[in-house]
C-alpha cells in the first residue's frame, strides 16, 4: 500500500560543486524533480511509503535516474518507459546543470527537457483510478510538470479529478519556471494553468506564487502575507491550507528563512524564523518544506507544528548538495526544539 503519490519529471542532476558550469571538467549526478523530490523527502525522512508517476526513455541515462529513484526508496513501478530510437529523436530524458552559488554569485540551473518522454505523456494514458484505489492517502503535483508541454496541465488535471473523487487528500505546488513559459504564453498563462489546476487541491504548497497579477510580477514583503495569501484563498474557495515559504537572500550562502500558511479556523500562521541560516545547495528546499508540512497534516499534527516541519527540513535540505533531502526525522525534531550545530558524539 503507498501513502502519497506524486506525479512529475524525474531529470538527471549535474553539480559542478564548487566550480562552474562553463569551466567544469567533472561533475557529479543526483535524481531530482519538484514533484518528485517531495515524495522522496517523505519516504527517507518520515518513513511513508510514496510512488511516482513519471515517464523515461528505455536507455541507460533512463535507468540511471531509475537507480538512483530506487536508492531514495521510492516505489519505481509506475514509471512508464519509452522506447529510445538512440539519439533522443522521438523521446530523452531530462538533463539539469544547476550551480550552487557563491556569496554575490547567485545559484543558476541550465535545463536540457525539451521534448522528453515525461513532457510527451497525454490524458488518458494513465489508468488514475488504479492507480488511486489501492489506498493511496496522498497525492502531489505541480506547475512544474503541468508546464512541461500543452499535454502535461491536462494530464494533470485528470490526475487530480480521479484523485478527489477517490477520496484523497491533493496538493499542489505552482512551482512558475518562466523558461517552461518562454514563448508559450508566459506568466500570464501559467497563472491561468494555475488557477485551473489548484481549484482540484486541498493543499497549495508556495501559495505566494498565486499572489499578485501574475507569477514573479509582484513582491510581496512579510507583513504583507497574511494579506496576499488571504487574496489567494478568494481565489481557491474550496482549498483548506495553503502555504508558503519565506525567504530572503542577503547572499547565496546565508538566507532568511521561515514560512507561513493560512487556513479558515487558523487564519495566517508564521512558521519558526530561522535568520542568518547558511546555505550549501538552496536547490530542492521548497520541496523539502512541502514534504515536511505534509508529513505534518497526515499525522494530524495542527498547522503551527505542520509549519515547523517543513521549515526544518528545507532549512536541513539547504545544508547538504543535491535536490533531494538527506535529513532524517530525528535531525528534523532536533531543529524545530532548538538544536546546535554542535558536533554530536
Amino acid at each position: 500500500m503507498t501513502d502519497v503519490v506524486a506525479l512529475g519529471e524525474v531529470m538527471l542532476r549535474f553539480d559542478p560543486g564548487e566550480g562552474r558550469i562553463r569551466t567544469a571538467r567533472t561533475f557529479q549526478v543526483w535524481e531530482g524533480g519538484g514533484e518528485y523530490n517531495v515524495v522522496r523527502g517523505l519516504r527517507r525522512c518520515f518513513g511513508l511509503r510514496t510512488a511516482v508517476v513519471t515517464a523515461l526513455a528505455d536507455n541507460a541515462v533512463g535507468r540511471l535516474v531509475e537507480d538512483l529513484v530506487l536508492q531514495g526508496g521510492v516505489d519505481t513501478s509506475l514509471i512508464r518507459w519509452t522506447p529510445d530510437d538512440g539519439i533522443g529523436r522521438t523521446a530523452r530524458n531530462g538533463l539539469n546543470f544547476v550551480e550552487r552559488g557563491y556569496g554575490i554569485r547567485g545559484a543558476l540551473g541550465v535545463s536540457d527537457r525539451a521534448h522528453t518522454a515525461i513532457s510527451q505523456l497525454r490524458k488518458g494514458d494513465v489508468d488514475w483510478d488504479a492507480v488511486f484505489s489501492a489506498g493511496v492517502r496522498w497525492f502531489h503535483t505541480g506547475g512544474i510538470f503541468a508546464g512541461l508541454s500543452d499535454t502535461t496541465v491536462d494530464v494533470a488535471d485528470e490526475a487530480m479529478a480521479a484523485a478527489r473523487r477517490h477520496g484523497l487528500t491533493v496538493s499542489y505546488d505552482p512551482n512558475y519556471r518562466p523558461s517552461l513559459w518562454a514563448g508559450r504564453g508566459g506568466p500570464e498563462r501559467a497563472r491561468e494553468t494555475d488557477l485551473r489546476l489548484a481549484r482540484h487541491a486541498d493543499v497549495v504548497v508556495g501559495a505566494l506564487g498565486m499572489a499578485g497579477r501574475h507569477p514573479g510580477a509582484d513582491r510581496i514583503s512579510t507583513d504583507e502575507v497574511p494579506d496576499a495569501l488571504a487574496s489567494v484563498a478568494g481565489l481557491l474557495p474550496d482549498a483548506q491550507v495553503l502555504a508558503t515559504t519565506l525567504r530572503e537572500v542577503p547572499s547565496a550562502g546565508v538566507n532568511d528563512w521561515s514560512s507561513a500558511a493560512w487556513s479558515a479556523e487558523t487564519g495566517c500562521v508564521i512558521g519558526p524564523r530561522m535568520p542568518g541560516l547558511h546555505v550549501l545547495d538552496r536547490i530542492g528546499s521548497g520541496d523539502g518544506f512541502a514534504a515536511g508540512l505534509i508529513h505534518g497534516l497526515l499525522a494530524d499534527a495542527d498547522l503551527e507544528r505542520a509549519l515547523a516541519y517543513g521549515t526544518a527540513l528545507g532549512a536541513l535540505t539547504m545544508t547538504t548538495p543535491g535536490d533531494v533531502a538527506m535529513a532524517s526525522l530525528a535531525e528534523v525534531e532536533a531543529l524545530i526544539a532548538g538544536a546546535s550545530a554542535a558536533v554530536r558524539r
